[in-house]
Parts: C-alpha cells; structure tokens; sequence
C-alpha cells in the first residue's frame, strides 16, 4: 500500500511540473519534429481546421500572443511537405491538400508534380529513361587489345603449323591459367596484348617451333566475364551493377536511371583505385555527339554522380527550351547555343532574366552585344518573348490599282509613288475621290481624302505617306448597283446575266440558250423600271412594258430596241403549240396501254372505244380514273392549275372538322385522310358507253389511268364489327346482312356514320330517317367501313352535384310557377 500511495505522489508531482513547464511553452524553443507530433496529435482527435489547432496549441501550454509564430511554422511546414495534413476550407480552394508518406521522409502531391515538372524539362533526362539508346555493349566484336583480363574470362589459345593444338582455359579468381606442358602462368589484370606475349613466352620453352616461326600461336576471348560496378551520389536508382566487361560508362549509367533530379550531367566521374580516370560530359555526346570520357568499366570501377553545382532554365522563343547545367565558364550565349538557338520568331535584341538575390526576386534585361559575356547564377530563368505583332514600314494599297496589297514604306514614299508601285490605277478607277485611313500618335484613325486624277497630274500637292497608312481607290462598279439584265419563260437556260453597254434583245436571248421549240417571237414582252414616277398620283406607273417581235434568227423586227439595266425579258409561249399528252388505260380491255390525247375533249369513251372496248369479264360498274393532277405529271405545262394549295386547305379543314367532332376518333380519321390523299375519281362507266359526251364522261389529262377491273365476287368489311373479312358477293344481300356476316357491329362502333367504298372510287354514307338507319346498296368489289364512337368523358362526383343543383333549381321554378 506505501508502494502505490508513493507512486501515486510521483505521478502528482510529475503533472504539476509538466503543467508549469508547458504552461510557458516557446514556440521558438520547438523543433520540428514536436511541431508536427503536436498536428498530428490535433489529427487522431479530429482536429483538422486551423481555428482547431489553435485551440489544441493553446491547450498545450503556447500563449496566445505565440500562436501567429506557431501557425507560420505549420505553414512552413506544409509547403516542405513534411507531412501535415489539412482540411481547411481555405487550403482546399488553393488547391493544397497534404498527404503523409512513409519512409519517414514526406512530401506533398503539389510537391511530387512540382518535381516531376521540373525533371521533365531537365535536358537530357530523357536520355536514360529507356529509350531507342539502350548503350548496350556489342560482344561479338574482335577483342580490344586494351582489354583487361581477370577472373572468369575465358582464353582460346590455338597452335597452328608443326604443332597443332587448341587449348580452352579460364582464368582462375587469383587471375592464373594452368597450360598443360607448360605450367601456371598469371595473366590477371593483364592487357590482352600482354598476356599473348607472356603467354607466347612461356610456350616458346615447350614448343621450340614458336621461335623459328613453323609454329603459331593465337589468343582470343572465348566468353566475356561479368564485371561489378558501383554508380554513387546523385542517382536515379544508386548501387551495384553487373555488367559485361566490355559495358562503358554510359551502359551503367543507363541502368542506374542515369542522374537525378539533382544530379549533375557535366561532372560524372569515373573513379578506379581510389582515383579519378575519367570525367564525362553528357552535353558534350547530346550536342556533339562526342563521347569524351566514355571509357571501357573495370571491376570494382565506382562511378559517382555530384549534386549539379549551376542550373538555368530558358524557356520562350527558342527551338529546344529546357533546363540547362551551365559550367563556371559559360555564358548566356552557351545557354542559347545549348536550346539550339532561337526561333524564327523570337525578339533577338533583348532577352528578361529572373534571378534570386538573397532576399527576393529581380529582373535584368541583357541585350543582345552582352549574350557572350554574361555569366549565368544558379536559378536564372531566361525568357525569349517573340517580336512584336507589327511592322515598322508597311504601307497598304487596295481597291482599283493593278496590284493591291501590301508595300514597304521607303524614305520619302508619296501617295503617287505607292500608286506607281502599285502599277498604277485601273480602267474603272474613280478618279474623283480617294482615301487614307491614317493612324493617330493615340492609334485613333482619321481619313485623308484626296482627288486621285489632281494627284497623278500634279495639280494637287502629293501626300507623304506614313507608318501603316491604308490608301484607297474605289472603282465605278464599287459604287453603283450591279446592273443586270432578267429573261424568263419559253428559253432554255433562263436566268439573271450581267449588263452590258449596248447588249441586244437577241444577245440576252442567245445567252439564255435560245427560244425554246414552243417558244412564240412575236409577243416578247419587256418589262422596265421606271425612276420618275410621281409619288403623288394614284394612276403613276410602276413599271413600263414593251411588246418587241422576233424573226427566225432573233432580229428584231421594226425599230430598234436597246436594252436597259434591270429589264426583266418574258418570252411567251405559242398558242398553237401544243406538246404530246398521254393517258393509260388498265385492265379489262382488249388494248392497254398508253395512248396520246389527240384533241382537247378526248374523253373516257373515246379511250375505250380506241382500246378495243371492254372484255367478256370487264365490270364496268367498278372502273376508276386516277387524276394525279397537271402539277404532278408536267410542272412546265402552260394550262396547268397549280391545286397544291386548295389540297392543302382542305386538309386543314379536315383536321379541323374532326377536331370539333369528337365523335371521330383516330382509326376513321386516318381512313378520311387516305381519302383526301387518293386520286381517284368515281366514274360510272356503263352510263359512259350508254351516252358518250355526257356529264359523266369526263375530259382525259395527261396522267390520267383509267381502270377497268375484272368481275368482282366480294365485298370487303372493315372497322369496328367482331370479325373484319371479305365476303362472297350475293346480289340482293343488305348492308346489314354483310356486317352481320363479319360478326355484327362491336359495342363501340358508330353505326350511323358506316359508309361504302366502291370499287371506283367513289363513297356513299349512311342516312338516318327517323330513328331508323337507311344503309347505301352493296355492290361487288365494295368495301363497307364501319368507324368507332369516340370515348366519352365520364361525369366526376362535382358534375353530378351540379346537375343535382340544376334540378333542384329547376323544381324549385316549377313549384314557384304553380303557386
């Protein structure tokens, strides 16, 4: 019990000092690593707002007037990315929301892409990423006589001559070949070249012929050993590599990922027992080609990549932009040189540059005599901005000169010497008046208006022309309507030509392919503008109308007529001219065919009678005549009446008809329309041939059909009945009897509205007498219709109360009446 009570005081007296000492926290005496074990604190309690980790500060002992020093190290540190993590609506809408990574180093999303931006633009970052250059080694070349052989390499000696011999040995790890007959002999580390001498030497004891010259010896490589080699520093991907022997510095760098962001590319160093044997310049093989420094790897070589020591970026108007290392030599000219030089559009004279003082940011513009002598600082960013959108001597000439365009301002340049330059002015040029449109010191414009004929004669004092002046000269046809001439009717080619001065009636004819075979030449008729009319007489005449003949070759006959501009030429048609029409007949005749109208009253019974009459199995009841109509068959015909427009009025009427008549519903609405849109016309053919000339016998036109169908045997029933089907004709049967024989009326169909479709076209309704329906007479190939009530709006719980209220209102009235 002591035990606890006296761990229990420690505990107390622990808190109260942590209390006092945390009361009085610093925000300057924090590290860190205690600012960011105090956020994340705030984090696993939800705390996630700034206003939120004011309050966890304060609870942990930092005084209010330090909580703007505590947020500036929060805020510091969310822009190194050490892994603060905020939900603030406000760093939300900049776009800066932090995420903590592992590994114990942490790094923000804007942070990864700022880095990622930036090593894409470093130049020749791409040249280890695995593209087309690969620096793999070509192992079946002949062997270097530098090559130096070690351990695991393996040596084809050949004797040739009076010995003959092949021996296949490899080199052991102490760097010794055993050849029998001869003994050890230690080639590590040994050019090749050297170790064939040494080797030669030693055989020469065994073999004397090797002295005398009759024996031969040959060495060669028989396989490549495999090396390690060590990339350090500021790698893509630092350690140890095996390669081939015969791998150079550029093939290790290539599997190392090459230098890092941070690495350098222009002092990689190559470093063998200890010391420095090479030195590369990557930019000396990207903009040369040259691979200085690229020696063969050794064993154990280590190659260590430097952090760059001076970058610059260049960016604008120049062909390859990118960031660049810039030695302690080199000048802004070398860096223009390493972006292969500027553009084509680039503005050369002075180029902006951005650097880093000590304290804030500053602009220094180097002009162009000071590129080879400015020395870059590490951070430079260069701009190349393009020339400006303008020209310092252009002067403009348009309109009626024979080569408008554009012209270059030479001293001294005058309004007559651009037109001279322009070669001068046209034909149509109006001289009275010309313009400049000059611009202002302010870039307003004025105009400076001039007489072009004064000016090229001297009479007026020529105008100097400046900077961007845009000269004028209109030509005639520029200020006047274009004048036209319109001929229409019987010509081949009618249309809208271009006036002329002096152009005939037979010229406008003869442009318009000439007078058609029906065309009349002696009623041409000439229509004129009139431009003095008296605006306040009601008899003024709009227009003036001449009547002009033509003889066989387009003369005109009697006095001369001269055309006007905007005349409108009507060319009429002959009134004896007339072109062929024709007409078919169908069906039951001894003829069909196709027949032309041979006169203006050719009739029905005259194309039955030139058909041969009608067969043994015509029935003449059910013929038909389908009319296209004149507008269908021949558009051109003189004496067609255009019914297009009647047509479409009585569609409109139908739909209004039924629109109002509710008791027609969809199904007998769309069997009316296909009725309007039919082109048949009931005939009755027997009382045709009984009395030809008559009423009934109608005046052919062209595309008329005339049909004449075979005995019918039935009689078709549609609509609302139970069983719609085709019956057998029986003379004598009703109307009633027929629908019966589809299954009688259904409960929606509307009696008194069936009508007969016969079988020539025409239709016949029935008729109501009393309360009785009297049916049209059924004959063979007829098709009875029978149309189906519309549904009716059922009476709603507020309608019947109001036919209550009107009873008892009525009721009410009559009671009154009798009192």
């Amino acid at each position: 019990m002591k035990k606890i009570l006296l761990s229990l005081f420690f505990v107390v007296i622990a808190l109260v000092t942590f209390a006092q000492v945390a009361s009085n926290i610093k925000v300057d005496d924090l590290s860190d690593a205690q600012i960011l074990q105090m956020v994340k604190q705030a984090e696993s309690m939800g705390y996630t707002t700034e206003a939120q980790m004011e309050q966890m500060a304060i609870s942990r002992g930092v005084k209010q007037d330090e909580i703007g020093k505590f947020k500036a190290r929060v805020e510091k540190l969310k822009k190194q990315g050490a892994g603060v993590q905020t939900t603030d609506k406000s760093t939300k809408g900049a776009g800066r929301e932090y995420s903590e990574t592992t590994e114990g180093g942490s790094l923000s999303n804007e942070k990864k892409e700022d880095e990622l931006e930036v090593k894409s633009k470093i130049f020749g970052a791409n040249l280890f990423k695995g593209g087309n250059i690969t620096f793999e080694p070509n192992l079946r070349i002949a062997t270097p006589k530098s090559y130096i052989v070690g351990p695991d390499d393996k040596l084809i000696i050949d004797l040739t001559g009076d010995n003959e011999r092949t021996y296949d040995l490899q080199v052991s790890p102490e760097g010794v070949i055993n050849l029998e007959y001869v003994g050890r002999i230690a080639v590590g580390g040994l050019t090749i070249e050297q170790a064939t001498s040494k080797i030669k030497s030693a055989m020469a004891k065994t073999y004397p012929a090797l002295r005398s010259g009759r024996t031969s010896v040959a060495i060669n490589l028989g396989n490549i050993r495999s090396i390690q080699v060590t990339v350090t520093g500021q790698a893509v991907k630092a350690g140890t590599y095996t390669l081939p022997s015969l791998a150079n510095v550029y093939r290790a760098l290539y599997v190392a990922g090459g230098p890092s962001q941070n690495g350098s590319f222009r002092n990689i160093q190559v470093i063998r027992n200890n010391k420095i044997v090479a030195t590369i310049d990557v930019y000396d093989f990207l903009m040369k080609g040259i691979q200085t420094g690229n020696i063969r790897l050794q064993d154990q070589d280590v190659i260590n990549i430097p952090a760059y020591d001076k970058r610059v970026e260049i960016s604008g108007e120049v062909k390859d932009a990118a960031i660049f290392e810039v030695k302690s030599n080199e000048t802004l000219q070398d860096v223009i040189n390493f972006a292969k030089g500027f553009t084509a559009e680039a503005y050369t004279e002075k180029i902006k540059t951005f650097q880093n003082t000590n304290k804030e940011r500053k602009i220094v513009d180097i002009s162009s005599a000071d590129f080879a002598t400015f020395k870059p600082t590490n951070g430079d960013k260069f701009v190349v901005e393009a020339i400006l959108e303008r020209f310092e001597n252009r002067v403009e000439i348009l309109g009626a000169v024979f080569r408008p365009g554009v012209y270059a301002l030479d001293k001294g340049l005058t309004l007559s010497g651009l037109i001279k330059k322009a070669d001068g002015i046209t034909e149509d040029a109006f001289l009275n008046r010309g313009y400049i449109n000059r611009l202002n010191p302010d870039k307003t414009q004025f105009f400076v208006s001039f007489d072009v004929a004064k000016i090229l004669s001297g009479e007026e004092k020529d105008i100097l022309l400046t900077r961007e002046d845009k000269v004028t000269i209109n030509s005639i046809f520029d200020l006047r309507e274009e004048y036209t001439i319109t001929i229409q009717g019987e010509v081949r080619a009618p249309g809208t030509f271009d006036y002329a001065e002096d152009i005939k009636l037979d010229d406008v004819i003869q442009m318009a392919g000439g007078l058609k075979e029906g065309a009349s030449p002696n009623r041409i008729e000439v229509s004129r503008r009139i431009k003095n009319a008296d605006p306040n007489s009601t008899s003024s005449k709009t227009a003036e109308v001449f009547v002009v003949n033509v003889d066989e070759n387009l003369r005109v006959v009697g006095d001369k007529f001269e055309i006007k501009p905007f005349d409108i030429i009507s060319v009429r048609s002959s009134e004896s001219y007339s072109v062929q029409k024709q007409v078919k007949i169908e069906g039951e005749v001894l003829y069909p065919g196709m027949y032309t109208i041979t006169s203006k009253d050719y009739r029905i019974s005259d194309l039955i009678k030139r058909a041969g009459g009608l067969t043994a199995f015509a029935y003449a009841e059910g013929a038909s005549l389908k009319r296209p109509g004149a507008e269908k068959v021949n558009p051109a015909d003189k004496n067609a009446i255009n019914n297009k427009e009647e047509e479409e009025k009585k569609f409109l009427n139908l739909e209004r008809v039924q629109e109002k008549n509710i008791a027609l519903a969809d199904t007998g609405k769309k069997v009316d329309e296909k009725l309007v849109q039919s082109d048949l016309v009931g005939i009755n053919l027997e009382r045709i041939l009984q009395k030809p000339l008559s009423r009934q016998d109608l005046i052919l036109e062209e595309g008329d059909i005339v049909r004449v169908p075979k005995q019918l045997q039935t009689v078709k029933v549609t609509g609302e009945v139970l069983n719609p089907n085709s019956i057998v004709y029986i003379p004598g049967k009703s109307f009633k009897q027929y629908v019966n024989g589809a299954g009688g009326f259904t409960s929606s169909a509307l009696k008194n509205r069936a009508y007969i479709k016969y079988a020539n076209g025409s239709a016949e309704a029935a008729k109501k007498f009393l309360f009785f329906n009297n049916y049209p007479k059924v004959k063979p190939g007829a098709e009875i219709m029978v149309p189906v009530k519309a549904e009716r709006e059922k009476i709603t719980a507020q309608g019947w109360v109001g036919i209550g209220t009107g009873l008892a209102s009525l009721a009410v009235l009559i009671v009154s009446l009798f009192r």
